[in-house]
């Protein structure tokens, strides 16, 4: 990495992108609860400090992401409630209708949903005018979405009543360490294409409320495409993908029927075969692309990795055979070209991560473009946040000194 902003570095998020739970938050429901407990003790007993909080990572070459989201969190939940017993027989009556509602809309009861979609909003309304916002008595000074952060240097520092923002703690925190490792390691697989697309499918593998921000972190990243609309959505564009093996099977394991049911009720979307049914993605290629006369875009191969490819089966026992290898690759390939089907584009996906993609672009593999999953998941990029500054002197935990930095900018 080059010590250079991205291209959506200079402008933040639209707060319209992000669905927080805002009452969760201004009472400390999402919050550890060591940090709600220090914010009540500290506005009990009076203890008017003003704290800084510096925030930081671990890890070199990193490219941050959740900037934006954290700043929203702040933004939203900063402050405290006028009356704190009043504010929480509110909230506890509000955790209530939430669950009623997703009971009754289970059972369609539409009275009923009525009543208590109304009084939601009644208790929403009544809490928002015991909320005391206190955002405008905080600094915050933040590196951008998609900026690069070497290990130990500050992300972001924020500056004001400590009791204001104590609760926060963990949950910026998290959304820190979970938004900058998809970006990191979405950008890492991309480094390691070499310029060939690559898509972002990890909607598999993780709970499904986390891929708005994770399509929008993998997309800084680098990734040229993502797995749903929800992963696009902070980002203005659609989700895409091709056909799973289940289609196949509801067209009795036709997968050239398959493919054709796709173009023809998709026709404005690249027909992508997916080819490794039969566990013959040589012959499932050349006969999908026959049959699609001129319409087949491009075959997915998607071996699994305790299986060789039926072209394979007479191999060397010293080359690397089981899954997507090189080998089938180059099989395919060579076929295609073979029969005059020179533009149909091949896409791999199944157990790729930097290693296995810098391997193949090593030796040339002809692939255009990979599908990488469960790896942009992996690793720690956990953030700290420590108060490094007492009513503006120097004061912290050894180890943790106060460090500005020059490139942080005022939100």
């Amino acid at each position: 990495m080059t010590n250079t902003k991205t291209s959506q570095s200079h402008t933040r998020l639209d707060s319209a992108n992000f669905d927080l739970p805002v009452h969760e938050l201004r009472s400390g429901y999402r919050s550890a609860v060591y940090f709600w407990r220090t914010k009540r003790i500290l506005e009990q007993d009076g203890k008017e400090v003003q704290i800084t909080h510096q925030l930081f990572q671990k890890n070199d070459r990193v490219r941050v992401c959740g900037t934006d989201e954290a700043i929203q969190i702040l933004k939203n939940a900063t402050g405290f409630y006028s009356d704190y017993a009043r504010a929480q027989q509110l909230f506890e009556r509000l955790l209530q209708v939430k669950k009623a509602l997703n009971r009754c809309s289970h059972q369609h009861g539409r009275p009923e949903l009525r009543t208590l979609v109304d009084e939601r909003l009644e208790l929403s309304l009544k809490l928002d005018v015991l909320w005391v916002d206190a955002f405008a008595e905080i600094s915050v000074q933040s590196l951008y979405d998609g900026d690069e952060l070497q290990a130990g240097e500050t992300a972001m520092l924020i500056e004001g009543k400590y009791s204001h923002f104590a609760h926060l703690e963990s949950v910026y925190l998290g959304v820190l360490a979970r938004r900058t490792k998809i970006c990191t390691n979405s950008q890492a697989v991309v480094e390691a294409a070499r310029g060939k697309p690559v898509l972002f499918f990890t909607d598999r593998f993780d709970h499904f409320w986390l891929q708005d921000g994770d399509g929008y972190a993998a997309h800084l990243g680098g990734m040229n495409a993502v797995a749903s609309n929800a992963m696009a959505s902070w980002y203005g564009e659609k989700g895409m993908g091709t056909i799973p093996h289940a289609m196949i099977v509801s067209y009795q394991g036709d997968s050239i029927k398959a493919v054709q049911k796709f173009n023809q009720y998709y026709p404005e979307v690249n027909a992508i075969a997916l080819v490794d049914f039969d566990n013959d993605c040589v012959r499932t290629s050349v006969e999908c692309a026959h049959k699609m006369g001129g319409k087949l875009w491009g075959v997915r191969l998607d071996t699994a990795s305790d299986l060789i490819d039926a072209s394979l089966a007479n191999g060397s026992s010293a080359d690397k055979l089981e899954g997507v290898s090189s080998a089938l690759v180059e099989k395919v390939r060579t076929a295609l070209d073979a029969e005059g089907f020179k533009d149909v584009k091949i896409v791999v996906s199944g157990g790729f991560n930097p290693g296995k993609i810098s391997a193949f672009e090593e030796l040339a593999v002809p692939v255009d473009s990979y599908a990488v999953g469960s790896w942009i998941l992996s690793g720690q990029f956990d953030f700290t946040a420590d108060a490094v500054r007492l009513n503006g002197k120097n004061l912290a935990k050894v180890g943790r000194e106060y460090l500005p930095n020059p490139r942080l900018e005022k939100v």
